[in-house]
């Protein structure tokens, strides 16, 4: 055991740096792990916390004014209900002409025992209290962060003489409000809603459906649909919905961290297996002494083991500690996600799981090297020397022929001597270089929506609308300005066939001035009819670019032509675009009037090169006197600029690993070349040449690990990508791969770190005295 314990501290003071950077990626793989899982416990369990203490509904049903919502508490499937409430769609703001919000208002007198809203700030409804002169409300949390309002604002609504002051603010299981996406909900006395002059086609009502069985979701849509008949329902949503929508960026960080955490992982494990091996061939005498000695082979595999476990165990512990204490103070959803992990009851056995299995994934790692150990015979073997009377490749017979520095091809043969050795020690390399490559991808590609948001999707900056402003005066304010081209916009939900579930149908743009979609298969609509649709929709429809499809709106049909895929970042890819025209004039056929918007619902400002949104923003405001809203077009980059941050901690962790395996194979090369000083020297080579040689093998190995490992990283990079945009909705086609300058640079600062941390033990070698490197030989 002594024996044991001194072999081990001398083991570390000869491979003190190699231990260091072994140590401190092991941290930084467990706080990946450790983080990624806080993203996705945030992402998910919040939302389940909410539906399951409020007894969440599993479908809301929106339908027309006149319709029976409440019959369908009788379906077999129904375990309870909530409402039926009456409900009138109205637009607010905290003060006249500031910024609106779309507000679905539910009358209710008492807080409903099914989906029932966890009030977070303020309080609930009281009718003694919120009926006089000054009216309350309670607004959903979602839209009340949208509109920075708090329990005592006082609301501006469409439709109401008086304002209304906030009372309360509370937290639901439902879909979260989206600005021109989907409402936000808010809630007021019966009385209150009666007091509205909306008109008929603002009114309606909405039943909430809890199930027995959440499987039975699509089969309880499409029953309520043929009970109370399409041209009832205006809307479905269901929880599956919310769920996505509240997982939404913080699950792709989530999938990122985890992602890049297994990925460091396997090449942390990779570079401790080959650095065991490398050291075992170098110690080969020192193994065989112990065994001279008594140690048998258990014994060694055990002292190898219970050594790169030690490693293990304390990065590990550093990690965690460090995910402890930094943890919190990071800035944004990384920071809050780790705060509320902590709370949840599974957060310390799942942090001590996580922990054990980075230690046992790098141990199993270490077993095979460690076997190998065992294995070594007590009496060394004298190593062959090299074979004599043989002629020299070809290739460097005939690069000497050309005056290349000898330096440079004996570093290059030494490279790729042996084959197996070399190949192993070019993938280690490999690996983190890859996974570099695939973190620079993912920052190239969310510059791509912050600089060029028109090539995946988002073409205008700004989207403009009013309630106030005729359209005529509106178009008018909009064309005469110079800097930006207004495109004319509506969207209505639609049911898909089956009738189970809605989607978006949205027209832009006129069959004179086409809106510039990023259509990636297909073709752009141009024709009556044509219409291009998002990756989440034919994924919904199982169709494709070249189909027919059928929806209804307001029980009127739609049949469009799919002409084209274009990318869709809204409604997760849901959305089936058209022109203004075709949406107006409808698809019918046999003289109805049609189910479309008869004049636009608000207008995509598409800016020319060089404007600024808020200078135009802000100049539109003051043009129409504040009576125009205009907001900034929702852009995902906006929401997942923490990517950068935990970008480039990944590439810090994965330069560790980097470094620890560049000093297993600086230290093999090194090790190597020593047995050939004796015939270096022989035939004529100073120290600086030898120092040469050694170096360039190690930066021959290492190029050819980053032509290897930027080539497939730009390769694994964009299908990664494309394929979270394909199950995303988004569709493919928005990856986009990093500059070749920058794959140049990554691959000469390997280069360029891998020749300097292989010089000064070079030139160490190149200086010892004759006699050493004859006693390495055996």
């Amino acid at each position: 055991m002594r024996a044991a314990a001194r072999w081990t501290q001398a083991h570390l003071r000869a491979h003190r740096p190699a231990a260091v950077l072994i140590v401190l990626a092991t941290a930084g793989i467990t706080m990946s792990l450790l983080l990624a899982t806080a993203l996705f416990a945030y992402a998910t369990d919040p939302w389940q916390r909410v539906f399951t203490q409020s007894s969440g509904a599993h479908v809301w049903i929106h339908t027309q004014a006149g319709a029976p919502a409440g019959s369908l508490a009788d379906l077999d499937e129904v375990r309870a209900t909530s409402g039926p409430f009456r409900t009138v769609r109205t637009s607010a703001s905290l003060q006249p002409g500031g910024a609106k919000a779309t507000l679905e208002l539910r009358g209710t007198d008492r807080r409903p025992a099914t989906a029932a809203p966890r009030v977070v700030a303020g309080r609930w409804l009281d009718p003694a209290a919120d009926a006089g002169a000054t009216k309350g409300i309670v607004l959903d949390s979602s839209v009340a962060r949208a509109m920075w309002a708090k329990p005592g604002d006082s609301l501006v609504l469409s439709g109401f003489r008086a304002h209304l002051r906030v009372v309360g603010v509370a937290d639901t299981a439902e879909v979260s409000f989206r600005a021109g996406e989907s409402p936000g909900v808010a809630w007021v006395l019966p009385g209150t809603l009666a007091a509205s002059t909306a008109g008929q086609d603002q009114r309606g009502r909405t039943i909430g459906l809890r199930l027995a069985d959440p499987a039975d979701t699509d089969y309880v849509v499409q029953r309520a649909v043929t009970q109370l008949g399409a041209d009832q329902i205006t809307d479905v949503s269901t929880w599956r919905q919310a769920r996505a929508e509240a997982e939404g960026d913080n699950q792709l960080l989530g999938r990122l961290l985890g992602g890049f955490g297994l990925g460091a992982l396997l090449a942390a494990a990779l570079a401790v297996g080959g650095a065991i091996s490398t050291r075992i061939r170098g110690h080969l005498r020192d193994i065989s002494i112990l065994k001279a000695i008594g140690f048998t082979p258990g014994q060694v595999v055990r002292m190898f083991l219970a050594l790169h476990l030690l490693f293990a165990l304390l990065g590990v512990a550093l990690g965690a500690l460090g995910t402890q204490v930094l943890g919190g103070l990071m800035p944004g959803r990384i920071g809050e996600a780790r705060a509320v992990w902590q709370q949840l009851p599974g957060h310390t056995w799942l942090s001590f799981v996580i922990s054990g299995g980075v230690v046992v994934f790098i141990g199993s790692a270490t077993c095979l090297a460690a076997w190998r150990a065992g294995r070594v015979p007590p009496v060394p073997v004298a190593r062959a020397a090299a074979v004599t009377g043989g002629r020299g490749p070809g290739l460097t017979r005939r690069a000497l022929g050309l005056r290349v520095p000898p330096a440079l091809v004996l570093g290059w043969r030494s490279a790729f001597h042996h084959p197996l050795r070399s190949s192993a020690a070019v993938a280690r390399l490999a690996v983190p270089l890859l996974l570099i490559t695939v973190a620079l991808g993912a920052w190239t590609t969310l510059d791509r929506f912050s600089s060029h948001p028109e090539h995946v999707g988002l073409p205008a900056a700004l989207t403009a609308r009013s309630d106030s402003l005729g359209d005529r005066e509106l178009h008018q304010l909009l064309s005469s300005r110079p800097q930006l081209t207004a495109y004319p916009g509506a969207e209505v939900q639609a049911l898909v066939p089956g009738q189970t579930g809605t989607i978006t149908l949205r027209g832009l743009g006129t069959d004179t001035r086409p809106y510039p979609f990023a259509v990636v298969e297909g073709r752009a609509a141009h024709g009556p009819d044509e219409a291009v649709a998002g990756q989440g929709l034919l994924d919904l429809l199982d169709a494709h670019v070249g189909d027919w499809v059928r929806m209804t709106v307001a029980g009127r049909p739609y049949v469009l032509h799919i002409v084209g895929r274009n990318i869709e970042t809204a409604d997760g890819g849901r959305v089936v675009s058209t022109s203004l025209d075709t949406l107006r004039d409808g698809a019918t056929g046999d003289g109805a009037p049609p189910a479309g918007p008869s004049h636009p619902d608000f207008y995509n400002l598409v800016l020319h090169h060089g404007a600024d949104p808020g200078a135009v923003r802000d100049a539109l405001t003051k043009a129409s006197a504040g009576r125009l809203e205009v907001r900034e077009a929702p852009n995902p980059a906006d929401q997942l600029s923490v990517v950068r941050a935990v970008a480039v901690g990944l590439i810090a962790v994965l330069i560790l690993i980097g470094l620890a395996e560049l000093a297993t194979t600086v230290g093999a090369g090194v090790r190597d070349r020593s047995r050939d000083l004796l015939a270096l020297r022989a035939v004529g080579l100073t120290p600086r040449q030898i120092t040469a040689v050694i170096v360039s093998a190690t930066a021959f190995v290492t190029l050819a690990a980053a032509l290897a490992g930027t080539g497939l990283g730009v390769l694994v990079s964009q299908w990664l990508i494309n394929l979270q945009g394909s199950t995303s909705g988004w569709g493919t086609g928005i990856a986009q791969r990093p500059a070749v300058a920058v794959l140049l640079l990554v691959i000469a600062v390997a280069v360029v770190i891998a020749g300097a941390a292989a010089a000064l033990p070079a030139a160490r070698a190149a200086r010892r005295r004759l006699a050493d490197s004859a006693a390495d030989l055996l």
